[in-house]
C-alpha cells in the first residue's frame, strides 16, 4: 500500500471518528433519524455533587485496632453497611467509596438531592444493629390479639363477598380472579377441578359431598378450614358411590398466622452484634469438610446464648442485622424450613459461649455471611471529617459559568491559533473541536462502562486546562516545522521533521503531568481526585488528537501549493525571499 492510500485511510477514519463524537457529544445533529436520536440521547454526563447540589460527607476510619492484613476487608464492610442503609434512606443513585488518602483510609458518601444535612449524618453515624431472635410463642397473648384482629377484618371481607357471590347476575369466576388468597386456582377462576371425597380438608369434603348442596349452587354460608374462609360453588357432580367426583369453585380468604408475618414469628432475646466477639470461616475435619460458621460471644453473650439453647432446642435463631434477617434464602423476609439447611437450627445447648451454623455453604457463601455478621459486630469506627452541601441552584449555577468559561478559553485559543499560525492553526482548530467532542463522548460512554467518570467543577477545571495542553502540544510541532522550513525543507518534509523532533518533548511534558496526577488521585481526596482523573483523560487524548489527528490532516491536505503561500503557515514575508533562496 502506497503513501497517499495510507493518508486517504487515515484521513477518512479521522472523518468517521470526528463525525461519531459529534452524534455522540451532540445528539440533537441527529434528531431527523428518531430512532439513533433516541439511543443515544440517553447517554448523560454522570455529574458530580457541586453540580447537581446534594451532601458530600468525607469520613475518616479508625483502624488502630484492626490487623494490617483485614483492613481492606474492614473497610469493605463499612461501605456495605452505609449502602444498605442510605439505600433504606431513599436517595437515588448514591455514590459511596472507600479511599486511602496517604496512610488514612476514608468514607465518602456523596448523596445527591439530598437536602438535610444534619438527618443524613445521624442516619450514617448510628452503628449497624445486629440481634438474634428466637421464635414467638403463638399462643402469645399479644400475638393472638394481631392475628385476631388481622383475622376478624380477613371473615368481615369474606362475608362481603360472600352477599357478592349470592346477588343475581354475579360472576363467580370474576369474583374469585379478583379477591381470592389461593395462588393455586385465582388465575383459573377459583377452580379446583373434581376430587374424591377424602382429598380435602374435612370441612371443605363434609359440605362439597352434602346430597342437599346442588350442582350450580353457591353454598349459602363460609366454611371454616385450618387455611381460611372459603366461598364455595359446587360446579359438577359425576360418578357414584365411591367413584363420585365433584368438580367445585372456592374464594379463599386466607386465616394469619404467625408464620406469615415475620415481625411477629421471632422476638428479640437480648443477645445482639455487641456480644458476638467474633464470627469466621472454619472447616471440621482438617478442611476435608464443608466450610461452617464459627460464631464466639462474650461473657454476658454467653450465658444468654447458653439459656437461649437450653430453650430452644430444635428451633431456629433468626440473625437480623439493621432489621433484616441476613440468611433468607427464598426472600420471603424471613428464616423458616424453607430455608434449610441455611437456616440456623439449635442442635443442643451450648455453654461455652461458641457456636457453629453449618449446612451446605459454598465457601464463598461462608464468607459472605462471615462478612455479614461482622458488619454489626465488629463495625468500624468512622468520624466526620469533612461535610459539604451545595444547593441545587448553585450547582447549576456553577455549572453554566464553568460552561461559559470553557467556551471563551477555547475560542480564545482558537482565535490566537487563526491569528498566528493561519492554515496551521486552523488545522489545529479542527482537531481541538474533535478533541472536545471525543472528551464529551467518553464522559457520556462512561456510564455504559464499570468506570464511569463523575464530571465534578474541578473535573472540568481539569477539561478546560488539557486544552491548553492540546494547543501547547501543536504549538511545539509547528514551530518545529516552521525552523526546517526555514532551512530550505519542503514543506511535507518539514512537517514530518516537525512531528518527529517535537514528540520527546511533548511526551515528556505530558508525561510529568500524569504523573502528577495519578499522586494527586493516591494522596489527594474527594474533588482534587475528580480533576486529577479529568486531567489525564484529557491528557491522554490530547497527546492523541495532536499527534494522531493533527498530522493525519495535515498530510491528507498540504502539498506542494502551498509553497508558494508560506505565509499561511506563519512564515514573515521577510524570511521567504531567504527561503526561496535556499530552495
Amino acid at each position: 500500500m502506497n503513501v497517499i492510500k495510507q493518508t486517504r485511510i487515515k484521513f477518512a477514519s479521522v472523518v468517521i471518528l470526528a463525525l461519531l463524537a459529534g452524534i455522540v457529544s451532540y445528539p440533537r445533529s441527529i434528531k431527523f433519524i428518531p430512532p439513533v436520536y433516541n439511543a443515544i440521547d440517553k447517554l448523560k454526563i454522570n455529574l458530580g455533587l457541586d453540580l447537581q447540589g446534594g451532601i458530600h460527607l468525607e469520613y475518616k476510619a479508625d483502624l488502630s485496632k484492626i490487623d494490617s492484613s483485614k483492613i481492606e476487608e474492614s473497610m469493605q464492610a463499612v461501605q456495605d453497611v452505609i449502602e444498605r442503609r442510605v439505600n433504606a434512606f431513599g436517595v437515588a443513585e448514591p455514590v459511596i467509596y472507600t479511599t486511602k488518602s496517604g496512610l488514612e483510609h476514608r468514607l465518602i458518601v456523596e448523596l445527591a438531592g439530598v437536602k438535610d444535612i444534619n438527618e443524613a449524618k445521624n442516619l450514617i453515624k448510628e452503628t449497624p444493629f445486629l440481634e438474634f431472635k428466637k421464635e414467638a410463642d403463638p399462643n402469645d397473648s399479644e400475638i393472638k390479639t394481631i392475628l385476631d384482629q388481622l383475622n376478624e377484618k380477613s371473615k368481615i371481607q369474606a362475608d362481603d363477598i360472600l352477599i357478592q357471590s349470592l346477588a343475581e347476575n354475579s360472576n363467580f369466576e370474576e369474583l374469585a380472579k379478583q379477591y381470592s388468597q389461593d395462588p393455586g386456582s385465582k388465575s383459573a377462576g377459583g377452580d379446583l377441578g373434581f376430587v374424591k371425597k377424602g382429598e380435602l380438608v374435612g370441612e371443605f369434603d363434609a359440605i362439597l359431598f352434602n346430597n342437599d348442596f346442588k350442582d350450580g349452587q353457591i353454598y349459602p354460608k363460609l366454611i371454616e378450614t385450618q387455611y381460611g374462609w372459603h366461598i364455595v360453588k359446587k360446579i359438577e357432580t359425576r360418578g357414584e358411590g365411591d367413584d363420585m367426583e365433584v368438580r367445585s369453585e372456592h374464594i379463599l380468604f386466607i386465616k394469619a398466622t404467625v408464620d406469615m408475618l415475620p415481625s411477629l414469628k421471632y422476638k428479640s432475646t437480648g443477645l445482639t452484634g455487641k456480644n458476638l466477639k467474633s464470627a469466621a470461616v472454619e472447616f471440621a475435619s482438617q478442611g476435608l469438610s464443608e466450610p461452617q460458621v464459627a460464631l464466639k460471644f462474650d461473657d454476658e453473650g454467653t450465658k444468654i446464648f447458653a439459656e437461649l439453647t437450653k430453650e430452644n432446642i430444635g428451633k431456629t435463631i433468626a440473625i437480623y442485622l439493621d432489621n433484616f434477617p441476613i440468611i433468607d434464602t427464598n426472600g420471603d423476609g424471613t428464616i423458616d424450613n424453607s430455608d434449610a439447611p441455611y437456616a440456623p437450627v439449635i442442635q443442643s445447648e451450648i455453654t461455652d459461649g461458641q457456636a457453629v451454623i453449618s449446612g451446605n455453604f459454598t465457601l464463598d457463601e461462608a464468607k459472605d455471611l462471615v462478612g455479614r455478621l461482622n458488619e454489626g459486630a465488629l463495625p468500624v469506627p468512622i468520624n466526620l471529617v469533612s461535610q459539604e452541601s451545595v444547593d441545587a441552584s448553585l450547582g447549576e449555577q456553577s455549572l453554566s459559568s464553568s460552561l461559559r468559561a470553557g467556551y471563551i478559553g477555547l475560542g480564545l485559543v482558537v482565535i490566537f491559533m487563526l491569528l498566528y499560525y493561519r492554515f496551521l492553526g486552523l488545522i489545529a482548530s479542527v482537531a481541538l473541536l474533535i478533541y472536545s467532542g471525543l472528551m464529551i463522548s467518553i464522559f457520556k460512554l462512561s456510564g455504559l462502562t464499570p468506570w464511569q467518570i463523575t464530571l465534578t467543577l474541578p473535573g472540568i477545571a481539569g477539561f478546560i486546562l488539557s486544552i491548553g495542553m492540546a494547543v501547547d502540544a501543536n504549538i511545539l510541532i509547528f514551530e518545529r516545522t516552521k525552523e526546517e522550513i526555514r532551512r530550505g525543507r519542503t514543506i511535507l518534509g518539514a512537517l514530518d521533521e516537525g512531528f518527529k523532533r517535537a514528540w520527546t518533548s511533548i511526551r515528556d511534558g505530558n508525561f510529568s503531568s500524569i504523573i502528577t496526577s495519578f499522586i494527586l488521585i493516591e494522596l489527594g481526596t474527594g474533588f482534587v481526585k475528580g480533576f486529577a482523573v479529568t486531567l489525564i483523560v484529557g491528557v491522554l487524548l490530547s497527546m492523541f488528537t495532536a499527534v494522531t489527528i493533527s498530522r493525519t490532516l495535515l498530510k491528507f491536505i498540504l502539498g506542494e501549493w502551498i509553497s508558494n503561500k508560506l505565509w499561511l503557515v506563519g512564515i514573515k514575508k521577510s524570511e521567504i525571499s531567504d527561503i526561496n533562496k535556499k530552495s
